[in-house]
């Protein structure tokens, strides 16, 4: 049998960035669309600001597409300004012996995230985890024909399975939100939705202009596994495969 491949999303799903790392990012957003307002001598206060920031998300998918589509900004000075932090390390919170959890899962494993390269760099060497994944794909390095697509583009998953020649029907979608998992469902791939942030993850949407996570009650008939956490995943294994 094929060996899996695992491509799995980092904030909230092998961490919990509500605890206080979503929270800066919202205020450092706000901050920086608020600049660009500004200087394009638009409206700049909280309500416009807020107003932008949905209205982005609504349209693109995420709040990044919207500031580079409409006021030109470049997408690593949105991403730089968005995750400044103090002191990142006091900030992320994870399950215990993560690393050993990642380890039981069989297969090679990838990162894919929406976050910029050097803030998910950082956080996984901060658990150690750096070691566990042979690929980091960044929002920075999501471009489909040189133009930024990140999850959850479906043109952007085609072209990961093509370059990294691997099928859908063997690899496997890890992530707490839930829209993105929707579009990999439908090229072929396992999703597995891990939720134990959920409770916490309201300032997801507004902190990140991601797609918010969905708190469904029950499983969505595109998820083939809903975990607690990734410490799950090894008994669900019979039913990713």
């Amino acid at each position: 049998m094929p060996k899996l491949t695992w491509l799995f999303d980092l904030d909230n799903t092998l961490h919990n960035a509500s605890h206080a790392i979503f929270p800066a990012i919202h205020l450092n957003m706000n901050t920086y669309i608020a600049q660009v307002l500004h200087q394009g001598g638009h409206a700049s206060d909280e309500a416009a600001v807020n107003a932008a920031r949905l209205t982005y998300w609504q349209r693109y998918g995420a709040t990044l597409l919207g500031m580079v589509n409409h006021h030109q900004v470049r997408p690593e000075d949105f991403l730089r300004e968005a995750h400044r932090f103090d002191d990142l390390s006091t900030m992320i919170r994870a399950e215990r012996g993560l690393g050993r959890l990642l380890r039981r899962l069989p297969g090679r494993k990838i990162l894919l995230t929406n976050a910029p390269r050097r803030y998910s760099r950082d956080v996984l060497r901060h658990l150690g985890l750096h070691k566990h994944f042979a690929r980091h794909i960044p929002i920075e390095a999501m471009r489909v024909h040189g133009r930024l697509r990140p999850k959850p583009s479906k043109q952007m998953l085609r072209q990961l399975l093509a370059r990294e020649k691997i099928s859908a029907r063997h690899c496997v979608l890890v992530e707490d939100t839930v829209a993105h998992l929707k579009g990999a469902k439908e090229l072929g791939m396992a999703t597995a939705w891990i939720t134990q942030y959920l409770a916490s993850d309201s300032n997801k949407q507004a902190s990140t202009g991601e797609r918010a996570t969905v708190t469904y009650t029950k499983r969505p008939i595109y998820v083939d596994v809903k975990v607690k956490s990734v410490g799950q995943l090894f008994r669900q294994l019979h039913r990713l495969r």
